[in-house]
């Protein structure tokens, strides 16, 4: 790990109100697995944003903007940051988002051979479309036309876009989480 775990009674001026809108966040959306010290230390990806406000602010917004009211189903969402987490080897990404998923109804061996970063042949329809989106988009270039139809077909155009948004946000989780050499929880 290259950053320590900012205690909270060592918090700037300027990290107190992130890491209170950042404690809320968590207790609203992200829950399942471990996300904070018993002494309230911010673990995870919110650890490096917290220390760096000007950066970890505007991060923390979109984070909360792609977790709050979503259109696409949790199993479909639990896919696409699972493809993600998985292209970019995230322990921590990875260690959460198994817990969550297994909440939300995803099969140990869907996760399993989604994490070894293969394609279960047992995804559901809307599943598998995730899957596809993620893993084009997280092989670089532009998202072929027929994805996309799928997408749309599957989730709607506003959906599709959440779709390839929720990507682009757990890439960024992912290359914090990876920069930073955060720890899967003891």
């Amino acid at each position: 790990m290259r950053l320590p775990i900012l205690d909270p009674k060592d918090l700037t001026d300027e990290q107190k109100p992130l890491y209170d809108d950042m404690r809320a966040g968590i207790k609203d959306h992200f829950k399942g697995f471990v996300n904070m010290r018993d002494d309230g230390a911010l673990l995870g990806p919110w650890n490096p944003w917290v220390r760096e406000p000007r950066f970890g602010k505007p991060v923390w917004e979109l984070v909360k903007a792609i977790a709050s009211n979503p259109l696409l189903p949790a199993p479909v969402r639990e896919v696409a940051i699972l493809v993600t987490g998985s292209h970019f080897r995230s322990g921590y990404e990875l260690y959460a988002h198994v817990l969550v998923a297994e909440q939300r109804g995803l099969s140990d061996e869907k996760l399993a051979t989604i994490v070894a970063g293969q394609r279960p042949v047992d995804l559901s329809r809307q599943e598998a479309v995730a899957y596809d989106v993620a893993s084009a988009l997280v092989s670089g270039g532009v998202l072929p036309e027929l994805t996309w139809r799928s997408a749309v077909k599957e989730f709607g155009e506003h959906g599709a876009a959440e779709l390839s948004y929720l990507v682009g946000v757990y890439c960024m989780v992912s290359v914090t989480l990876n920069t930073f050499d955060v720890p899967v929880p003891d």
